[in-house]
């Protein structure tokens, strides 16, 4: 009976589990498709302040990214695969933009494991990726927050030991020089599609064409 009791409850987590994560990436999608189809307005859906510490240990908010476009990713520095592969890709197209477009973006990697992913940690990660990446990190309820504001899934995985993964949306957000957000580029983009989607992108936004230039 016990067993029985502990193969449902499983159950029961299992689909509470799946069904939270479809609908915050159904949640994205449907924000970024009201962002790109709907009135201006709709540019409040994703995005908004924040109060993070950058991995040089200062005190950062979005206002410390105004003037530049700004390419974001939510990850976090003990991931296995999936974070390190898509960095490299922002960090490459980076480069790339900066060279076909003469266009100089701003990479921010914003952690969603602030348990582990202390100032020092996340130092040393982003300048494995890139010279220019930017780390931020925070406490949970601050990272909690930011999460909420660029809607962005996240979860423990499992919590038996410090090894735990952190499931979370893969997904990078461009933003503009007034940190507004433009689009959101998913997994399935490889450096090429990402940067002549980030360029096209910035073209079609004329106000900000010279921004970063």
């Amino acid at each position: 009976m016990a067993f029985l009791f502990l193969v449902a409850t499983g159950a029961g987590l299992v689909y509470y589990y799946d069904k939270e994560k479809k609908q915050r990436i159904e949640e994205i999608s449907n924000k970024s498709q009201a962002v790109k189809e709907g009135p201006s307005a709709g540019k409040a859906a994703i995005g908004g302040p924040f109060s993070l510490v950058n991995d040089e240990g200062k005190r950062v908010t979005e206002r410390s990214l105004l003037g530049k476009w700004t390419l974001i990713y939510f990850g976090f520095t003990h991931c296995p695969d999936i974070c390190p592969d898509e960095l490299q890709k922002l960090a490459a197209a980076v480069d790339k933009i900066k060279e076909k477009a003469g266009i100089e973006i701003v990479p921010v990697f914003i952690s969603v494991d602030p348990e582990r992913d202390t100032v020092e940690q996340v130092h040393e990660y982003v300048k494995e990726f890139h010279p220019k990446l930017i780390g931020l990190t925070g406490t949970p309820d601050e990272i909690k927050k930011v999460a909420r504001a660029y809607r962005v899934y996240y979860m423990k995985t499992a919590e038996e030991d410090s090894d735990y993964l952190v499931d979370h949306s893969i997904v990078m957000y461009l933003m503009d020089p007034n940190m507004g957000f433009v689009k959101f580029f998913g997994k399935n983009n490889d450096v090429d599609t990402l940067t002549d989607g980030i360029i096209n992108e910035i073209k079609r936004n004329k106000s900000f064409t010279s921004a970063g230039a």
